[in-house]
């Protein structure tokens, strides 16, 4: 199936889809209420679960948005720039979703919010980074420009995340131990925001498309 085509079905189908997403969401919901608990973070590693998933597919959606528009940049399919563009849309809003909820565990298991964090800090300034630089694609409307943009910026996003240290959050708080159903309820909760990722994608990317060629 094409790119274009699967764009006009998104829109005949976009009442569905969007009660699809909220049924997406609400298996987030009850898989997360339903999730293991432990002996030092009790309930809250429910959410904390919930927060690394999301983030997770946050940060893929990234990569999606930049190996995406750097296709577009060397093979020129229209469609392409569209769907990068509707990907780094759609990981801005995880990533903007991601951080009130690393606040709200922070508030909750640390007892504050820990700004020296460099878990916490990086994150912030690569979400105001994005947000600015979306703010300009939206603007300039070229789509070159929004595929450059988008593969730079996964790039930048992969590389400071993957040089970035901790103080108080654990390097690895799902793998790092050998608790095997957390691990099993980790990767069921990454599917689940994945299908919503794809379900929010596939919703933008008529919209992208738009962006840059209004006809």
């Amino acid at each position: 199936m094409s790119a274009s085509r699967l764009s006009k079905m998104a829109v005949l189908w976009r009442p569905c889809w969007i009660i699809g997403m909220a049924g997406t969401l609400g298996l987030i919901g009850i898989a997360t209420i339903l999730g293991p608990t432990e002996r030092v973070l009790g309930a809250a590693l429910r959410l904390v679960l919930l927060h690394g998933a999301w983030v997770w597919v946050g940060k893929a959606t990234y990569a999606l948005a930049g190996l995406v528009g750097l296709a577009f940049l060397l093979l020129r399919r229209s469609a392409w720039a569209g769907l990068s563009q509707a990907l780094a849309w759609t990981a801005l809003l995880f990533w903007s979703t991601y951080l009130p909820m690393s606040l709200y565990l922070q508030l909750r298991i640390w007892g504050g919010v820990f700004w020296e964090e460099p878990r916490w800090r990086v994150p912030l300034m690569l979400w105001g980074v994005s947000l600015l630089l979306q703010a300009a694609v939206w603007l300039m409307r070229e789509p070159r420009l929004a595929a450059a943009v988008n593969a730079g910026f996964g790039g930048l996003l992969w590389w400071q995340l993957g040089r970035t240290g901790t103080v108080l959050h654990p390097q690895s708080p799902i793998f790092g131990g050998d608790a095997l159903h957390i691990q099993l309820h980790f990767i069921v909760l990454v599917l689940l925001c994945s299908g919503l990722m794809v379900q929010v994608v596939i919703l933008l990317w008529p919209h992208a498309r738009r962006l840059f060629y209004p006809a």
